[in-house]
């Protein structure tokens, strides 16, 4: 009992801490109490310490570098070959269909298709030779993109949805966000194949999930496990419940368990960010979209003051023309259009 009760409170933590930055992220007064929290922590913290913290963090999140790419590389590889290892052993053994034991390696190969072209493919950057033309894809709607505004920092007009990603250096086209874990921008060009690269990814974990849960209960049936008296602290016998059956599959197969927690607590993750990032292809939105327009809407709550008149008007999304139409934009996204002039 005192195995499970501690593995669920590290899950429990583990859960917890991620919903806390997302909701951090996205709060406003939970990201100053968030703040405010930090600068109580850099005065207990030495100064060399925060240097190093402030270096390290800047070096992997502010800076491209392949870090991120090869610890993905390395934590699919790990998980595989564990499954490889033991799973896929095993379940022959069980004579478990290979059709279904050959499914996680097939979301692999489609994944790291995918993964490769979200890497190395140009999500849309926008220099001086296709500023003018990427002016022409999409109209500005006055609240969150406004006409003739130029970046502050390459000097190049701003088309609509466009932003200048700090960690990349150059304005992308309809940027949605800066994945460190492809160490590339998402933007209009190479966001159909993030999706798919995120849809390949949750189905790998959640078909391993599976895989491994089928093998235990099978080896619980088979054995008659369920069926089975042990004796308690106090000398007592007592039937076998689904407490005493986890830690006696932990204890048996450690590295399984471990491995079917992993793959679950990544499931339910990485599930729910390709809901979020199908919700928002649906709506023809991007994360950065997305981000500014629930700010401009937490602007003009009536509780909140309004500093000035231009932020008066209440943002609506103006690109979204219906389901098929905003998937169409995603996996045939705009193109700027060359007009030829006639002599």
């Amino acid at each position: 009992m005192d195995f499970l009760v501690l593995f669920l409170l590290y899950l429990a933590f583990g859960l917890t801490s991620v919903i806390m930055i997302c909701i951090c992220s996205k709060s406003h007064h939970l990201s100053s109490l968030f703040q405010g929290g930090t600068q109580l922590c850099s005065c207990i913290i030495p100064q060399c310490f925060q240097r190093a913290i402030q270096r390290c963090l800047h070096y992997f999140f502010h800076t491209r570098n392949h870090t991120f790419i090869v610890l993905h590389l390395v934590l699919q590889g790990l998980v595989y070959i564990e499954y490889t290892w033991e799973i896929f052993g095993y379940c022959q053994e069980l004579e478990f269909s290979l059709c279904y034991l050959l499914l996680p390696y097939l979301w692999l190969i489609i994944n790291l298709v995918f993964f490769a072209l979200t890497c190395v493919t140009n999500p849309g950057t926008i220099t001086k030779t296709n500023e003018l033309l990427f002016l022409q894809v999409y109209e500005f709607d006055d609240v969150m993109f406004p006409k003739n505004v130029r970046c502050s920092t390459c000097g190049l007009k701003k088309p609509a949805r466009s932003k200048h990603c700090s960690v990349c250096n150059h304005c992308v086209h309809r940027f949605d966000h800066h994945c460190v874990w492809v160490n590339n921008c998402i933007g209009a060009w190479n966001i159909r194949y993030f999706l798919i690269y995120l849809l390949t990814l949750t189905s790998s974990a959640t078909t391993m999930a599976v895989l491994s849960t089928a093998f235990l209960v099978h080896l619980v049936v088979v054995s008659d496990l369920y069926q089975e008296m042990y004796i308690d602290d106090f000398g007592h016998f007592q039937a076998v419940d689904t407490v005493f059956l986890i830690q006696y599959l932990f204890l048996t197969f450690p590295r399984i368990v471990f491995l079917l927690g992993f793959v679950v607590v990544l499931s339910f993750l990485l599930g729910g960010y390709l809901c979020f990032a199908v919700y928002l292809a649906a709506t023809n939105q991007t994360t950065n979209e997305w981000y500014k327009g629930d700010w401009a809407r937490f602007q003009h709550c009536p509780l909140v003051a309004r500093p000035s008149l231009a932020e008066s008007q209440i943002y609506q999304n103006i690109y979204s023309h219906g389901l098929w139409s905003n998937l169409q934009e995603i996996f045939l996204p705009a193109s700027p259009c060359y007009e030829r002039k006639k002599k």
